[in-house]
């Protein structure tokens, strides 16, 4: 299933649709406004928050936590890998253990979200040069997609990125 990101992630309180490949808006990713730390909640078509995606305030490399919408509880967290040569790569750490993978050019939004060795999603922005739109392509037969989490995780990777253009 394809999702649309309409805007770019680098401004507070910035909010913006994210439309399914049939157009519909399907999820709002509202920015909090005058909150310490960089926050976002990704919002359902009824308005209801689906994730929190939130800065860490305290960290040594900047890192973001995704957090379950209901429950307060951590889902994920994504940091930008220490060592990398060539490529930008992050670490994505899941609270039910195991370890994903974001790799490939995040600054042109060309990245593969993994787990396993298994792709989950893909984001790209090939296609779509216009006010910064990009697609990301989740394969919904993987048992560890969870379009949320997902699309909270490329949130989290643009705004990292943003942040250090």
């Amino acid at each position: 299933m394809r999702f649309l990101v309409r805007e770019r992630v680098f401004g507070v309180g910035d909010d913006f649709w994210v439309e399914d490949e049939h157009g519909r808006r399907v999820f709002l990713v509202d920015g909090k406004k005058l909150r310490l730390r960089q926050t976002f909640q990704l919002k359902d078509e009824n308005h209801e928050v689906v994730t929190v995606v939130r800065r860490r305030m305290v960290s040594l490399w900047p890192t973001m936590d995704v957090l379950h919408g209901r429950h307060g509880e951590r889902l994920v967290t994504v940091r930008k890998k220490r060592f990398t040569l060539l490529r930008d790569r992050f670490r994505v750490r899941p609270a039910d253990g195991g370890d994903m993978t974001v790799h490939g050019n995040v600054l042109d939004k060309e990245f593969d979200i993994e787990r396993d060795g298994r792709r989950l999603a893909r984001v790209s922005r090939k296609w779509f040069r216009i006010r910064d739109t990009y697609a990301v392509d989740i394969d919904e037969r993987e048992p560890d997609a969870d379009v949320p989490t997902l699309l909270s995780v490329a949130i989290s990777v643009d705004a990292l990125t943003e942040r250090r253009e």
